[in-house]
């Protein structure tokens, strides 16, 4: 087993890694740019070496950089989190080469399923269903147009090397596509260094389904249930769930059937997720696979009864899978949801400042993955998340009703957020029935549900009122009777600020 691991990332994940790490016995050891030297997981590391400047360029994404504070750390191992370098087959490379254990899927498999023309060659050698759709990339509009009358509009174009959403761009009809597909493909080369574009089919009211799979270095590969992607804000997820509400036991079983055919096609080691995209009628094909750690893995942690990045670290030093049965049969319900510091109110712009005061929800069923404090200043720099609040409970109603309340107490002053979002999103009636998709955040949010309303003053007359009700039915005064009737002047302020002071301290 490894003695030290050099967690090459930030924030929550960088602490999640942290945890399992101090209770397997191994040293962790963090890196932080040069903004980050007081974030919390500098704090939590027995270990803490500078990688280099605030941009990701300096610090995170700078492979010579941390491949030098693990030789100097003495680590033997690193684990990249997600994001940054998590899926980077150079990196990976780069670590073997050092003689420094990548704690993920070979190079290789990184590469391979990086792509999304090779990764769909792949899948349909191994018999995974596809999304009908031109096999490589379209060199003209001519070559897009005559793929989009065979398989039928409305199509949907990606770039071949995305990701997050981006190099994407759905075509209603033909009309659309010439200039649709110009705009791809400079949108492709520009974000991803490679205009490589391909046409697919697009589903109708999507639902977004994905597989935990981990595998070990002899071939073994498990599958860990499903999770529920579908509230999505620009193709990035806001909350998930295990399990889905959609998807039923034979429904699970062939989903899971094909990701560990997917693994096992590109001789995959380690966790991975593979994801899906299914239709009203429950016909699922494959959308793509990610080579590391998810951010929802809590989810499934929590329904299962599992460690994901303990299991990471035992298969990355030579130890075999834990073996799934063949139907994972669920525990309880689990939902995701991820705080970020941003103003749903007015276009989700981000919030940056300082964390005057950070209160997370705590209760049976409810585990908080935290990456600030209280006096924390949140940098420019980087992904806006704060935390995730994970809730489970024995069954979906009551996982949700779990969710609304930790939301209600999550506090996080001197920045805003988007837990005002999210408990609209929770207290949909359609996401209470699970018959969502998608498109529902962009055709059912409207800001002006968050606005502050008309009566907000009044409300605050009304809580100053309790106060002083409460105040002057519980306080003990030593002075004349009369002072009793101060109280609301006291805590609502009005004429205080006004009138001055009598001679006798009387207002």
């Amino acid at each position: 087993m490894f003695q030290k691991i050099l967690i090459a990332n930030r924030g929550e994940i960088a602490v999640r890694v942290m945890h399992a790490c101090k209770e397997m016995g191994i040293v962790p050891v963090a890196v932080y740019s040069d903004v980050d030297r007081r974030a919390l997981h500098v704090l939590r590391s027995y270990e803490a070496w500078p990688i280099g400047g605030a941009e990701s360029r300096d610090s995170y994404l700078n492979t010579g950089a941390i491949l030098e504070a693990a030789k100097r750390s003495g680590a033997d191992a690193i684990h990249p989190g997600y994001g940054f370098l998590a899926e980077n087959a150079e990196f990976a490379r780069a670590c073997e080469r050092a003689g420094i254990t990548f704690i993920g899927p070979p190079p290789e498999a990184i590469e391979q399923m990086g792509n999304k023309l090779s990764a769909r060659a792949t899948m349909k050698t191994a018999g995974v269903e596809m999304v009908p759709g031109s096999t490589g990339a379209v060199q003209s509009a001519g070559e897009a147009s005559a793929v989009a009358r065979k398989i039928g509009f409305p199509v949907i174009l990606k770039a071949a090397a995305g990701g997050g959403g981006k190099g994407m761009r759905i075509v209603h009809d033909e009309n659309e596509l010439p200039s649709a597909l110009e705009r791809t493909i400079g949108e492709a080369q520009n974000a991803f260094g490679d205009g490589s574009v391909y046409v697919e089919k697009y589903i109708e009211r999507p639902r977004h389904i994905e597989i935990q799979i981990m595998a070990d270095a002899d071939g073994h590969v498990s599958a860990w249930g499903e999770r529920e992607c579908s509230m999505q804000r620009r193709y990035q997820k806001v909350i998930e769930e295990c399990p889905s509400p959609f998807v039923t036991p034979a429904m699970r079983s062939s989903l899971s059937a094909a990701a560990c055919r997917a693994a096992r096609a590109v001789h995959y080691r380690g966790a991975g997720t593979v994801e899906f995209i299914a239709d009203p009628q429950r016909n699922f094909y494959f959308l793509e696979m990610n080579t590391r750690l998810q951010v929802e893995h809590p989810v499934t942690e929590a329904v299962y009864g599992i460690d994901l990045v303990k299991q990471q670290i035992r298969v990355a030093a030579g130890e075999p899978v834990v073996v799934a049965p063949d139907v994972p049969e669920p525990a309880g319900a689990a939902i995701e949801l991820r705080v970020y510091a941003e103003d749903p109110a007015n276009g989700f712009l981000p919030s940056v400042g300082r964390i005057t005061r950070l209160a997370l929800p705590q209760g049976p069923g409810v585990r908080n993955e935290n990456g600030v404090y209280t006096g924390y200043d949140i940098p420019i720099y980087y992904d806006p998340m704060l935390c995730k609040i994970i809730v489970w409970a024995e069954n979906r109603s009551e996982a949700i009703r779990r969710a609304r309340r930790a939301l209600r107490e999550f506090r996080a002053d001197g920045v805003r957020t988007n837990v005002d979002f999210l408990l609209w999103a929770l207290c949909e009636p359609d996401f209470a029935s699970g018959d969502y998709d998608t498109h529902y955040v962009e055709t059912h949010f409207d800001p002006e549900k968050l606005r502050a309303r008309e009566d907000d003053h009044d409300l605050a007359t009304i809580a100053a009122s309790i106060v002083a009700w409460r105040e002057a039915t519980t306080r003990r005064f030593t002075g004349s009777p009369d002072t009793a009737g101060e109280s609301w002047r006291r805590c609502a302020r009005v004429d205080a600020l006004r009138r001055p002071l009598r001679t006798d301290g009387r207002a």
